[in-house]
């Protein structure tokens, strides 16, 4: 029983790495339809630990925009991005 819990374990290694990256789903993809190939899982092991972590959510209190031209979030009372200057 725990050898087949360790094979499990090895064999969900490389989304188990990703789970913080942002391109987690593909990653778990790959390892779930491929990862029985050697080359498969080998690919989504790399993939998961090159990866870029999502990036980090922040809430403001009180209505908000985002900015159209850097993506950055500004209050809604605002005419002009606080990051790149450019009109909300």
């Amino acid at each position: 029983m725990f050898f087949l819990f360790f094979c499990g374990l090895l064999y969900f290694l490389p989304s188990i790495v990703g789970h913080r990256k942002q391109s987690f789903t593909g990653i778990f993809l790959v390892n779930f339809f491929l990862g029985w190939t050697v080359i498969g899982w080998i690919v989504a092991l790399v993939w998961a630990c090159a990866a870029d972590e999502r990036p980090m959510v922040l809430a403001m209190a009180g209505p908000a925009r985002y900015c159209s031209r850097c993506g950055a979030l500004s209050h809604a009372a605002g005419f002009y991005c606080w990051s790149c200057g450019s009109r909300i």
